[in-house]
């Protein structure tokens, strides 16, 4: 059976970690993509907000140009540069999103993978992979062949 037709060792449940163990890490790591998910998202709205307002002074810009001062002023006094929660800018939020949620849960993810696992990702993954693939077909792999890993590794360090 050729090495890349088996998981390699970092995919395989130590000896001893039961079904439910590797069932619940698998939803727990289900919920930390959820989080990161919707962390990219908040990171989007951060993006998309700075860029509104950028446009926002630009439109003010070209009202005061055309000749629309009272307008552009009040809108300039109002919207450009405001807070969009109290006190905050979107900046501050993505900030305490990361300090007082996203690290945590990244946190307390990894800590129960040490505990219970040996650190090991993806298990329940892996496991259902093995499950589903035909063992022994082309484009059904458990894993990269070493060949092809190493190459590709090679790759990678021509292109840096």
């Amino acid at each position: 059976m050729p090495t890349n037709d088996v998981p390699d060792d970092a995919h395989i449940r130590p000896a001893g970690v039961s079904n439910d163990t590797v069932a619940a890490l698998g939803k727990l790591s289900e919920a930390l993509e959820v989080v990161e998910n919707a962390r990219g998202l908040l990171y989007a709205f951060h993006r998309l907000t700075g860029r509104a307002d950028l446009a926002l002074g630009e439109a003010v810009d070209m009202l005061r140009d055309a000749g629309h001062t009272e307008l552009a002023d009040q809108l300039d006094h109002d919207i450009v540069g405001r807070n969009v929660i109290e006190g905050r800018w979107t900046f501050q939020v993505v900030e305490d999103y990361d300090a007082n949620y996203y690290q945590p849960f990244v946190d307390a993810e990894r800590d129960a993978r040490v505990a219970l696992v040996d650190g090991k990702r993806h298990l329940f993954e892996a496991e259902m992979k093995e499950q589903r693939r035909t063992a022994g077909a082309r484009h059904h792999e458990s894993r990269p062949n070493d060949d092809a890993a190493a190459a590709a590794t090679a790759a990678d360090a021509r292109t840096d």
